[in-house]
């Protein structure tokens, strides 16, 4: 079993950076995907980004390729998700996800956490 806590969150102007964190308990965190997602109001949630178990490989949406970076410590169960070039689209609850195999589909992904707000103004 995996537990998250997310993070980093906050308001941003257009432009600026963020650094979302993502806590994991559990030994066998390093076994686990873990990825990004997002849900802004009356929206589905969408797909950010997912790295696998060992960091070797990455996965962005399109529109987060180039201005979101998806990284992970495994001796730390830590997971970030950096930000640049936020735009006010960007805006939205951001989601820690944890599964054995992950992907780009949100009903793939079995632990959440509990989110972080991200707020960007133009």
């Amino acid at each position: 079993q995996v537990q998250m806590v997310e993070s980093g969150g906050g308001s941003v102007q257009a432009g600026g950076s963020l650094r979302l964190s993502c806590a994991a308990s559990g030994r066998t965190f390093i076994t686990y995907d873990m990825g990004w997602f997002r849900q802004a109001p009356g929206k589905e949630r969408e797909f950010v980004a997912y790295i696998s178990w060992s960091g070797g490989s990455a996965n962005y949406a399109n529109s987060m390729k180039g201005r979101f970076t998806i990284s992970r410590d495994n001796a730390k169960n830590l997971v970030y998700l950096q930000m640049n070039s936020l735009k006010p689209e960007d805006t939205a609850v951001y989601y820690c996800a944890a599964d054995l195999s992950g992907g780009e589909l949100a009903s793939r992904w079995y632990y959440w956490g509990q989110g972080t707000q991200v707020t960007v103004s133009s």
